[in-house]
């Protein structure tokens, strides 16, 4: 089997369930920014110590796969939810990480350490993944705890990157305007 098809070379694309897309449709936009988020993910994990921040990542990333399969179907039929219980599990390692560092009385510059900084860009795509989906969900039906898991993710990336940062002594910059 050759990995490509030409079935996109006219800038479509078949959803999970047959339905044929533009590959600029907001669902496709949504599902690829899920994946960009998982790929950048990745490399974060690549450059994180063995442990529970590998574990967390990981975990993320095989939601994001469920995440994806419901975004490529259309009204979300035949997709898997992704366990509630999900949120509720990032909220305490939220809290967890969270009552570890210092208390947060500026905005900061994102950076740090490799790790970090890469945690960072993840977040930022994390937030662009969720602004595409909720575009979706202003068209069309989606698993409303998609936004939700979506934005504790991004709150969950900040947490680990100010903690790995704090965990390797690694200054934050701080930024206090002008």
């Amino acid at each position: 089997m050759k990995i490509y098809t030409k079935f996109g070379d006219r800038g479509s694309t078949s959803l999970i369930g047959g339905a044929v897309v533009p590959k600029n449709d907001l669902r496709v936009e949504a599902y690829g920014a899920v994946d960009e988020l998982n790929a950048v993910l990745g490399v974060a994990m690549a450059f994180a110590d063995a442990g529970p921040l590998r574990e967390s990542l990981s975990r993320i990333q095989k939601d994001l796969f469920i995440i994806g399969a419901g975004l490529a179907t259309r009204g979300g039929a035949k997709a898997k939810p992704l366990p509630p219980a999900r949120i509720e599990e990032l909220e305490k390692e939220i809290d967890g990480l969270w009552a570890d560092l210092p208390p947060l009385r500026n905005f900061i510059i994102p950076g740090g350490s490799r790790t970090a900084s890469l945690l960072h860009l993840a977040r930022t795509v994390c937030r662009r993944a969720e602004r595409s989906i909720i575009a979706l969900s202003q068209k069309e039906a989606i698993n409303p705890d998609t936004v939700i898991y979506m934005n504790r993710v991004g709150d969950l990336l900040f947490t680990q990157a100010r903690h790995v940062n704090y965990e390797n002594k690694a200054e934050e910059a701080v930024w206090k305007g002008r």
